[in-house]
């Protein structure tokens, strides 16, 4: 296959002009420009809002005038990560696309599907001359990875549409009907710097080929967390050893994405530093075989390293302490029987960034209960506080509560059953989905969620299940035949 096969046509060429512009989130505006001026450009009715959102409006195909006004929502921006070894600017660079069998994936960094692929669809749809549909609203959010402030920022009166597909699912063939609600801890760490114990020796270590994910949906799949691991070998030196110093300790670059990589760097008595190398490698050992299903591709490293100020010896053994302590992964399952085993609450150690006087540490805590979301985030709220560091808790987004006389699930489903002669899986999902920002602003709006199959989202692995993309553009044709009349 290349790409002038895939199908559908129209969609995949939507996606490949999306890819051409730069869309970090919170730098979204070449792409806020791109839509706009294409909305203009076809003669649609095309609004931006205060925060950057985008709405281009498309009347009824002839016959349809009476239908319910459907909105297709997506968001413009993209995870930013990239293999460390790969030269790679966001902000001007395109993304370089290649074929694997049979998905879609990019040269070394964030395919950018999520989300994509759901701007090319709306796009694709709104081009298109030879489908049938009532009155349509396309919706493309900014921000929504690292901040939805284009969905908070939203005023009511922006939609004027009756249903709401969301196409930010990841996979085919699973109808989305709730989602968690989640909150980011922030927190600090405040020191001196000062000069190493004469005779101590440097170390640098790493570890990296870690699977990482998406913090919410890939929560379940138990995969190592690199700071977690960098954090607990130190805190264990640290027990069994005098004299250790830590200089720097950085790890993960997103709120939502799970740590994949990581390094710190240490003085140790110069009398200690083989039982530290050989130690590093028992732990490697043992930790490749903990995780030898889940994440096959460890590398770890360890090498002599320039000597440097290090952290005051209390702050740093706090830092570790807290590390070690804090949770991280999934405190509980839903106990609603028709969320079928979903995630119900959950933290992600997200990041470390070291810098000359500050250890900067961004959590991230998810729930669709929200009593439960306050308790997992002062449960790790204080770990740090014992550990004597600033703490800070976002107000978050809400969860989004599952709406049990959903005729739009019953359109969606039969739709599926039709087309396809299966049912369709209708869970929730722990990630955050915009549709609990909206279910506040429009209350009496029915929603649903689902998109193509994409896999290893917010990683460089990201990539796209290119079948399914025809299976979801042939299910929303179907969709939107068969809206029901005002």
């Amino acid at each position: 296959m290349n790409k002038s096969e895939l199908k559908p046509a129209v969609v995949f060429e939507q996606f490949a002009k999306i890819n051409e512009i730069p869309r970090p989130s919170k730098r979204e505006e070449k792409m806020i420009e791109y839509l706009t001026n294409w909305g203009k450009s076809h003669s649609l009715d095309t609004h931006v809002d205060e925060v950057g959102n985008v709405i281009i409006r498309k009347g009824a195909t002839p016959g349809y005038e009476n239908r319910k006004t459907v909105v297709l929502q997506s968001h413009m921006d993209m995870v930013c990560d990239k293999l460390v070894d790969v030269e790679f600017d966001f902000d001007k660079d395109p993304i370089k696309t290649y074929i694997d069998g049979e998905w879609l994936t990019a040269e070394g960094t964030t395919l950018g599907a999520d989300d994509g692929i759901g701007c090319a669809i709306e796009l694709a749809i709104l081009e298109s001359n030879d489908i049938e549909h009532g009155p349509v609203e396309c919706v493309f959010t900014r921000d929504e990875e690292t901040g939805l402030s284009g969905a908070m920022g939203m005023k009511s009166g922006f939609m004027t549409g009756d249903y709401l597909i969301n196409l930010d699912s990841e996979d085919e063939g699973e109808i989305f009907v709730s989602c968690a609600g989640g909150r980011n801890t922030t927190v600090k760490f405040t020191f001196k710097r000062e000069a190493a114990p004469e005779g101590s020796f440097f170390l640098r270590a790493q570890v990296k080929g870690l699977v990482g994910g998406h913090s919410g949906d890939d929560i379940n799949k138990k995969r190592a967390n690199a700071i977690k691991l960098l954090g607990r070998f130190l805190f264990a030196e640290m027990m069994k050893y005098e004299g250790i110093r830590l200089a720097q300790f950085n790890s993960g670059k997103l709120h939502n994405a799970i740590p994949r990589d990581g390094s710190f760097v240490i003085a140790v008595p110069n009398a200690l530093k083989e039982n530290i190398r050989a130690d590093w490698n028992i732990f490697a050992s043992d930790v490749e075989d903990e995780f030898h299903v889940t994440d096959p591709s460890m590398e770890w490293f360890m090498e002599s390293a320039d000597a440097e100020p290090v952290i005051e010896e209390q702050v740093a053994r706090n830092f570790i302490y807290a590390v070690q302590a804090v949770d991280n992964g999934i405190l509980a399952i839903c106990q609603d029987e028709a969320l079928g085993g979903m995630v119900e609450t959950s933290s992600n150690f997200a990041s470390v960034a070291t810098s000359e006087n500050e250890i900067n540490i961004v959590t991230s805590q998810r729930s669709n209960v929200m009593s439960n979301l306050d308790n997992m985030c002062n449960t790790v709220s204080a770990a740090f506080m014992l550990a004597g560091a600033e703490v800070h808790t976002g107000d978050g987004y809400p969860a989004w509560k599952m709406r049990s006389d959903s005729d739009l699930q019953k359109i969606v489903v039969a739709s599926y059953e039709k087309l396809f002669g299966k049912t369709p899986v209708v869970r929730g999902i722990h990630a955050g989905l915009e549709c609990g920002l909206f279910s506040e602003r429009y209350p009496n709006l029915d929603m649903v969620s689902f998109g193509p199959t994409l896999r290893f989202v917010h990683t460089p692995d990201e990539r796209l299940y290119i079948p399914t993309v025809q299976m979801v553009w042939d299910h929303l044709l179907d969709i939107l035949k068969n809206i029901p009349a005002k």
